[in-house]
């Protein structure tokens, strides 16, 4: 009589192949976290949450459809229902909130190096990620997904819950930006563009 393997036998292999599978999506929903937080620690803090909600809802997961879309859709909801729940709790706010929130979003601040921040500033020009970082978000999220992600339009609509005609003029509207961007950035003199003055 032949035995085929327990069924919790194949359960646990069918697992381990789901988290193989999922982290090796984790670079780039890192890239994505840190493009929508702006924070590298509320990045992190963004991708764990995904992954968290992808474990407890893998049985939900069907196997041979597209994991890496199915993780993106997770960590853009994720995101959207932080925000609101933000949005929701802003009842009260002092000074000294508003002042970190201002000089958190102006140019020249250093922001902490790790590990994932440095890899992704050697990876995009640094006036692309200026030009990427004055999108609109919704522009920022289609350009990022499609440009940098690869997404396919479907996808994308699908992942931010949004017509594909959406998807599709987000990044259309949002490239012409970045182009606008990227060539006033060429064309203002450098003394402008860094705050300082040049040689007299």
């Amino acid at each position: 009589m032949f035995w085929s393997r327990r069924p919790d036998a194949v359960a646990a292999g069918a697992a381990d192949r789901f988290m193989d599978d999922a982290l090796a999506c984790m670079n780039g929903l890192y890239g994505t976290a840190v493009r929508l937080t702006r924070n590298g620690d509320a990045a992190r803090d963004l991708v764990q949450d995904t992954y968290l909600k992808a474990l407890r809802a893998q049985a939900r997961f069907e196997p041979g459809t597209n994991l890496k879309a199915w993780l993106y859709t997770i960590l853009h909801n994720t995101w959207r229902n932080r925000r609101r729940d933000r949005t929701r709790a802003r009842v009260l706010f002092d000074s000294d909130t508003v002042d970190a929130a201002v000089e958190a979003g102006r140019p020249g601040v250093v922001e902490q190096a790790t590990p994932e921040s440095l890899l992704l500033r050697t990876v995009l020009d640094v006036d692309l990620r200026a030009a990427l970082d004055r999108l609109p978000e919704a522009f920022r999220e289609a350009v990022w997904l499609r440009d940098v992600e690869d997404f396919s339009y479907q996808e994308i609509a699908d992942v931010l819950a949004v017509p594909i005609g959406t998807v599709m003029s987000r990044i259309s509207r949002g490239r012409k930006l970045l182009h606008g961007y990227l060539t006033e950035d060429a064309t203002t003199p450098v003394a402008r563009r860094t705050g300082t003055a040049g040689p007299s």
